[in-house]
């Protein structure tokens, strides 16, 4: 994608960013004060000079400026789309930086003997004229020639070797599970991988399906040269990108964590894109409920169907006996995207759909990405689980694993434990008074 395309993509996400800005009615200052970013930062985002790395900020921004479900959703898919150039164009301009030197030019007369063609002594007598011939004309070297075209012919093969390298270096990368969008944030395990059918266990083999002959060539096998070249290889890893959001909040003041921690102990509580951080630091679990938004996008031109999505439970237990403690930092509202219920309670949880939704399959490109919301929730129990997808493209298909980096997610029901919180403009965590 060219340089142009990529400012495209930021001019649209900036757009759509100020015009929610203007119907605030908030200066930059104010709602930079609210989203813990400077002035300069926000104005650089609404004027397209500048693409946050994750949405997060993007997703405080359109709620507190009271963006509606569907313009949240487009903001979201146009920051996918502008951070996808932004990758691109990196890509370009790297591969653009590290072209192949100029090959000597041969007439230049710069030649090299060869192994053969050591000097001659004086009293060697030349054996290149016949000898009842001395006046016949000296053929023409020829090893000019001969370096020029085998100059080529190296230089050929090197930039043959580097693209098949490069070509193969990329597929393993993605068999392993490694999607190229990880930097964005977390993401799935690296145990996602790809194979001819799901096991009934839903794991992957990790042997890749079979691939169709090329276009126009009934008949030949894969890697074949049909018209004198090398065929490419087949494609091979997961086909899409994943970002996975472990501790979404369906409001700034829903979310609750069960801690095994004094409240003088507990840090104050964190914004929701701080909540990973804060968990890990405090040990922390859900409290009865759980929200995971899993976004989806694929890699290229090529369309994948996601098939299905399955919930696998690890281990099951009696609750954790540790304090409840709120975010409590505010009111937002939420918003229904691919929304899915998770029962953890029953004896097979399944992710269900929310009424007037429609469940899978779904299918997604480059250009047209899905963001899905699963809610798990449990009332007496402690659950460590995760999800799979289920997905195809063409011949290929696979199972994807979505975790919390490598980990299962964690939830656990909170009844009868204390409760506390900690109200805007506090100092301090205070017994939680219901109602």
């Amino acid at each position: 994608m060219g340089t142009a395309d990529s400012t495209g993509e930021a001019e649209r996400l900036a757009a759509l960013l100020s015009t929610l800005k203007e119907r605030s009615g908030l200066s930059y200052g104010a709602l930079g004060k609210r989203l813990h970013l400077s002035a300069s930062t926000l104005h650089r985002y609404c004027n397209g000079d500048a693409v946050p790395a994750d949405f997060a900020p993007l997703n405080r921004f359109a709620r507190l400026c009271r963006a509606t479900p569907e313009e949240l959703v487009e903001v979201h898919r146009r920051w996918i789309l502008a951070d996808a150039a932004r990758e691109q164009r990196g890509k370009g301009a790297g591969g653009a930086a590290g072209g192949a030197a100029p090959a000597a030019d041969p007439g230049t007369g710069a030649d090299l003997p060869e192994a053969d063609d050591a000097p001659k002594s004086p009293e060697t007598p030349d054996t290149s004229e016949t000898p009842d011939s001395p006046s016949a004309p000296r053929p023409r070297p020829r090893r000019r020639l001969i370096l020029a075209a085998t100059a080529g012919v190296i230089a050929v093969a090197a930039t043959v070797a580097l693209l098949v390298g490069r070509l193969v270096d990329d597929g393993a990368g993605a068999g392993a599970g490694q999607p190229a969008g990880a930097a964005r944030g977390p993401v799935a395990s690296p145990e996602a991988a790809e194979s001819p059918s799901p096991s009934p266990s839903g794991s992957a083999s990790g042997k890749p399906s079979a691939s169709p002959s090329p276009s126009g060539t009934p008949g030949a096998s894969p890697g074949s040269p049909a018209d004198g070249k090398p065929a490419a290889p087949p494609p091979t890893g997961v086909p899409f990108h994943a970002s996975v959001r472990a501790h979404a909040w369906e409001n700034q003041c829903s979310q609750r964590y069960l801690v095994d921690r004094e409240p003088d102990a507990v840090r104050p509580p964190p914004v929701e894109q701080d909540a990973p951080a804060w968990v890990a630091a405090m040990g922390a679990v859900s409290a009865d409920e759980q929200v995971v938004e899993v976004t989806l996008q694929g890699k290229g031109s090529e369309t994948v169907v996601l098939q299905a999505l399955h919930v696998r439970v690890v281990r099951t237990g009696e609750p954790l006996p540790w304090t409840d403690y709120g975010t409590g930092v505010g009111c937002g509202g939420g918003v229904a995207l691919r929304t899915f219920d998770v029962d953890l309670d029953q004896g097979s949880p399944a992710a269900r759909a929310a009424e007037g939704q429609r469940s899978f399959p779904y299918k997604i490109s480059e250009s047209d990405p899905e963001m899905f919301r699963v809610t798990a929730h449990t009332g007496g129990r402690d659950v460590s689980w995760y999800l799979e997808v289920e997905w195809s493209s063409g011949e290929r298909q696979g199972v994807f694993r979505v975790d919390d980096r490598g980990r299962p997610f964690r939830t656990s029901a909170s009844a009868g434990r204390p409760a506390y919180d900690y109200p805007p403009g506090a100092s301090e965590w205070s017994e939680h008074q219901p109602g």
